[in-house]
């Protein structure tokens, strides 16, 4: 007898996930295949497509292996935002991919705000000329590397590219081409002004297909080597982060994403652009049809408390975090600012650092670990304080990552955003998303809305206390004034 699933990828960077869902929602399998960044210098962050390709295939492989005849109805895919895959005219990628996480084109991004204007970028674009974004990269090659700048074709994306080796289809889908800075967000179209300040050829850029749309079916190449059978339908996907949200049930206004993973995340949908004066914040098209977001990044999350953990002699998690459940919210006075690799939002500074404020003769490792936490929890709450100066106004949100799988962090970051947090099952995340496109491609299900209600399941509720809510505003408000302090002091710092 056949099992009939639903294919989800994702092309993160530290691994390529698929999982296999059946059409009721039960996750009936689970493949990895682990990933390497390549350093070259300091700042730089490559990976090679071709591993990518080779990490999707033993991925696909072994989720279907855990199945007994399995009958794949669709395959959706999720993956990195931003990284550059520079393609030639046979379509062979001319050099490795450049990830979001890669500094080194700081002169291309002063060069995109110069030629551009601030103004200019929140209207075409949404968003500010940071490092991440993909036109910066691009401009480097173009800058740096001009004979294999000539040379390119077609720029795509992480998942985008994998799209095009199992269906031979170029183009990309608003989610992602949202990262590039070169989509206009409010109409969902590549921005010909945009690329004509730039002097950047918009026939570099693919078709824009939408994310639950049918892009092509599994060429009998890619069915070679993945094992999917021929002609099997294939979506457009989504960005990770659309995904993931997807993954969690995040898809109308008024739900929220929290994600505490090794960096952490705020996504709130809306049902129209909306984009900050002070660009402090990403707005972004949804995977879903007539949906934004706005999103907030905190470079490192739970990295800081694997740091802290590591600083203070290697005790496990569950220690840590049971002597900090038994200190009082407000850390005995201890501020931390967890800007360990600088930040993102609200300040857009790579140089800020990473600090403790406050101790004294009195202060032990528990009150350190608690202020950790509510220091990347503080964090996550300065992304809701923009949103909400927007007018978008969650009513909950939706918890994901390992900060959500404590219950001491949870709580702590219900009493800090003062709102109500549930998590959901399966917790897949982005390829969980990634599968309920398909679905919805191959006619499912009508939307993402009804595929998260068949397939999610509520797991755990909590709601601030309000107890606790005047020890955190205080802290909070010491964390707000610590920045701003030292600001010109991480500017004039070594990295």
């Amino acid at each position: 007898m056949t099992q009939a699933a639903f294919i989800g990828i994702d092309i993160g960077t530290s691994s390529i996930k698929a999982v296999a869902v059946a059409p009721d929602g039960a996750l009936l399998a689970v493949g990895n295949s682990p990933m390497t960044v390549d350093v070259k210098q300091p700042g730089w962050s490559e990976q090679r497509p071709e591993d990518w390709w080779a990490g999707t295939c033993s991925a696909i492989k072994q989720a279907l292996a855990k199945i007994d005849s399995p009958e794949v109805l669709g395959v959706g895919l999720s993956g990195q935002m931003h990284s550059l895959v520079p393609l030639d005219d046979s379509q062979n990628v001319v050099r490795p991919a450049i990830l979001w996480n890669d500094v080194r084109s700081s002169a291309e991004a002063a060069y995109v705000r110069e030629m551009v204007g601030n103004e200019s970028l929140r209207r075409l674009a949404g968003n500010p000329s940071l490092e991440g974004f993909t036109v910066t990269k691009l401009l480097w090659m173009r800058n740096n590397e001009p004979e294999l700048f000539g040379r390119i074709s077609q720029m795509l994306l992480a998942k985008d590219y994998i799209r095009y080796r199992l269906a031979g289809e170029l183009g990309s889908e608003p989610s992602d081409a949202s990262a590039t800075l070169l989509f206009d967000i409010a109409n969902s179209q590549w921005s010909e002004e945009m690329c004509g300040l730039l002097d950047i050829n918009s026939g570099l850029l693919p078709p824009i297909i939408e994310s639950a749309e049918i892009a092509g079916g599994i060429t009998k190449s890619a069915a070679a080597e993945t094992g999917l059978a021929e002609g099997v339908p294939v979506v457009g996907g989504g960005a990770d982060n659309a995904c993931a949200a997807i993954g969690a049930g995040v898809v109308s206004a008024g739900d929220a994403l929290f994600s505490v993973g090794t960096s952490g995340t705020v996504v709130a949908p809306t049902d129209s652009p909306v984009t900050d004066p002070g660009m402090r914040i990403h707005s972004m098209r949804h995977a879903t049809s007539g949906t934004w977001y706005l999103m907030g990044v905190v470079l490192s999350a739970g990295a800081a408390l694997n740091w802290w953990r590591k600083s203070s002699g290697g005790p496990s998690f569950d220690d840590l975090v049971a002597e900090a459940a038994n200190t009082a919210p407000g850390s005995g006075g201890v501020t931390f600012l967890p800007y360990l690799t600088g930040e993102r939002t609200p300040h857009a500074d790579a140089n800020a650092r990473g600090v403790f404020f406050g101790m004294h003769g009195g202060t032990e490792r528990a009150h350190m670990t608690r202020a950790v936490m509510e220091g990347v929890s503080f964090a996550l709450r300065d992304s809701l304080e923009l949103m909400t100066a927007l007018d978008v106004n969650p009513d909950e949100a939706v918890a994901v990552g390992g900060g959500a799988s404590s219950a001491v962090w949870l709580q702590m970051l219900s009493d800090v955003a003062n709102l109500p947090l549930r998590t959901v099952g399966p917790s897949e995340g982005a390829p969980l998303g990634a599968a309920m496109l398909a679905a919805v491609g191959a006619g499912e299900f009508e939307g993402v809305g009804e595929a998260g209600k068949a397939w999610l399941t509520d797991l755990r509720r909590v709601e601030p206390e309000a107890a606790v809510r005047t020890a955190y505003d205080d802290a909070y408000g010491r964390y707000r004034d610590l920045y701003p302090a030292l600001r010109e002091m991480f500017a004039a710092g070594e990295s």
